[in-house]
């Protein structure tokens, strides 16, 4: 859940996040054929924030433009996030996704990989459909977020493999994965808005900023989340071994035995369950749980700071309701 229930913006969140599941929930249901379009159906039924075409509205509501006019790329937007859902799931061999089998799971790989592909096609298809004058710098903006997106997917492949890996390189690596698609998303919105230069670029950077942020929070909810809320496993990063800004900011700091419990994550792979708790100690004991709180409270500042150029008071207000909700958030 994003937001205090009893927050004006909730109320007005929701309200659109419900109109963008329906439209999900209609817009695969009648193609044919059924064997392509029945599974990319169960995908989207998948739930969450959906937080990426909400961007998308709002970011082009802020500019002066109409919800109504950019529902078709708030779908869109939507499409190629779970385009990206199927493929790294398929990647990873994961399971479970959101606590249902992940599509290569429940049918079989090769259905997972059509349907992931034809999950971009048709977000091209309904991009295109609220596209005018501005289908160019769209387009482009979109095409942009894709590559992106593959390129940071890449990159955190290539990382668990790779032993010396800096924050720098990790906050590369999380702009192209997930900051980019937050950014695309609000610069679309903004574009199809008919927003001024000024705008589009303080909605992009709000984008780009609140993405990182979200995800250091990511990172720092899998050590420590609430199981049930968060929806995964905690402690599953530092199971699989994953390099996350903890991990790798605990490397810059810990020196001796501390550093040497840290070095056998990486040369093992990870870590056995009943050693996630002693980890979860060092880390607290390094500091770095203190170090990522303040990481994401300095680009949501970052993020929040963009958005002060908006005319409108309440846009203004939204957004920082958006990103302070964002990185209070416990899922």
């Amino acid at each position: 859940m994003i937001g205090d229930k009893k927050d004006k913006f909730y109320f007005l969140y929701e309200r659109e996040r419900i109109k963008v599941e329906k439209k999900l929930e209609q817009l695969l249901q009648d193609r044919k054929p059924a064997s392509l379009y029945l599974p990319g159906s169960y995908i989207l039924r998948g739930g969450g924030k959906r937080l990426r075409p909400l961007l998308v509205l709002f970011s082009a509501k802020a500019v002066g433009g109409k919800l109504s006019s950019v529902y078709n790329a708030a779908v869109a937007v939507e499409l190629l996030h779970n385009f990206t859902l199927v493929h790294d799931d398929i990647m990873d061999n994961a399971d479970k996704r959101r606590g249902k089998l992940t599509l290569h799971k429940k049918y079989d790989v090769n259905t997972a990989i059509l349907v992931g592909d034809s999950l971009l096609s048709v977000a091209y298809e309904n991009l295109l459909k609220d596209c005018k004058d501005n289908i160019k710098p769209v387009l482009e903006a979109f095409t942009k977020g894709l590559v992106e997106v593959c390129e940071g997917q890449s990159m955190d492949k290539d990382f668990e493999s790779k032993k010396n890996i800096s924050i720098s390189d990790y906050i590369v690596m999380i702009k192209k994965k997930t900051a980019a698609m937050a950014e695309m998303c609000c610069k679309i919105g903004a574009l199809l808005g008919g927003g001024s230069l000024k705008d589009i670029r303080a909605l992009a950077n709000f984008g780009e900023n609140i993405g990182i942020a979200f995800q250091i929070q990511d990172d720092l909810l899998d050590i420590i989340g609430d199981e049930k809320e968060f929806g995964k496993f905690v402690g599953g990063d530092l199971m699989e071994g994953k390099k996350t800004f903890l991990l790798l900011k605990a490397f810059e700091v810990a020196k001796g035995e501390d550093r040497k419990k840290l070095q056998r994550v990486i040369d093992r792979k990870g870590i056995k369950l009943d050693e996630i708790l002693v980890y979860r100690e060092l880390y607290k004991k390094l500091g770095v749980l203190d170090d990522a709180k303040t990481e994401i409270k300095r680009y949501t500042d970052k993020a929040l700071m963009s958005v002060q150029v908006l005319q409108n008071n309440t846009d203004r207000e939204f957004f920082t309701w958006l990103a302070n909700s964002l990185i209070k958030r416990s899922k």
